[in-house]
């Protein structure tokens, strides 16, 4: 059998992307001796980059299939360019075009600066958005899992990318229709739970306090919910978000839905930091990623922790495999 091939983005060249992606070349055999059908990992990036943060680092980069993509401006790890905005987005695209069209299996993206690319006078909200629209996909649903003792959280967001003072309008019956649809489908098709258990946060302190402290619960998430249970959905909630991931309470359940980025995200990212993992669920392609940022820091350091990117290659194995 022809071993499926994973694109891996090498992200923003000035941050520990290429550094992470350098860890693959040790990494992957490991893959390759514990699947039965092994994936073929592919990074995308400047051929020549890699090779000298290989040397910066001291590691050998002998064992990572590169598909070159040029360079629009040398790089400094550590120091933002904005004229390589558009590399980074040339990357990107590269492993959309071969996932679109059959080339790569799925992909993988290290962490991009969205300031950077922004200063650049391109307007970029984050991958999530950007492949969205790439693929014309009208509503996707951004997904950070944990892995080991954490396996089972799986936290989904109703918002992403929004001042918080834009959140409560943005949740409306049907989008939040729409985003538990797409976060059960894929749970079912690409996770291979056949009848998720599905957590619902409120939006509002204590889920609202029965409309004392606010009547989203009432008004757009409890009708959203008691529509889709009746269709044979398991759902729970809305649960107050305080409490939602306590160990009792998640106890038995498969994902959890927060109603913004910051309610969920902070809980994961407090319990899974180092190996958590972004899914984009409901474009066409399969995406997985790192669920941290560029860390300008560590790059070129030898400090950066490849852990994220590891957990997120073996995800993505893990579904095309099981596909």
């Amino acid at each position: 059998m022809t071993a499926p091939v994973i694109a891996v983005t090498s992200g923003e060249p000035a941050g520990i992307g290429p550094d992470i992606c350098l860890a693959l070349a040790q990494r992957q055999p490991q893959w390759q001796q514990a699947s039965a059908v092994a994936a073929r990992l592919v990074v995308i990036g400047d051929r020549a980059l890699l090779q000298d943060r290989a040397r910066q680092l001291g590691v050998d980069s002998a064992g990572l299939d590169i598909r070159h993509v040029p360079l629009r401006a040398p790089v400094v790890a550590g120091r933002l360019d904005a004229a390589n905005a558009r590399y980074v987005l040339d990357i990107l695209d590269a492993a959309l075009d071969g996932c679109v069209g059959g080339a790569y299996a799925a992909m993988v993206t290290a962490p991009v600066h969205k300031g950077i690319i922004n200063d650049a006078g391109i307007a970029f909200t984050g991958h999530t958005e950007y492949l969205a629209e790439k693929t014309a996909t009208p509503r996707v649903v951004m997904m950070l899992a944990g892995t080991g003792e954490h396996a089972g959280l799986r936290v989904a967001l109703a918002t992403t990318h929004l001042p918080l003072k834009d959140v409560p309008a943005a949740i409306t019956k049907d989008e939040l229709t729409t985003t538990i649809r797409i976060l059960h489908g894929d749970l079912v098709h690409k996770f291979g739970i056949a009848r998720p258990r599905i957590l619902v946060a409120g939006l509002n302190p204590h889920a609202g306090e029965g409309g004392h402290l606010g009547r989203e619960e009432i008004e757009v998430i409890a009708p959203v919910l008691d529509a889709l249970r009746a269709q044979g959905m398991d759902l729970v909630g809305p649960l107050p978000a305080d409490t939602l991931f306590t160990r009792k309470v998640l106890a038995g359940s498969d994902a959890q839905l927060a109603m913004y980025h910051d309610q969920g995200l902070a809980v994961l990212k407090y319990a899974a930091f180092e190996e958590g993992i972004n899914i984009t669920l409901g474009l066409p392609i399969l995406r997985t990623s790192v669920d941290h940022g560029t860390a300008l820091d560590l790059a070129g350091s030898g400090r950066a922790d490849p852990r994220s990117l590891f957990a997120a290659v073996k995800l993505a194995t893990d579904i095309v495999c099981r596909r």
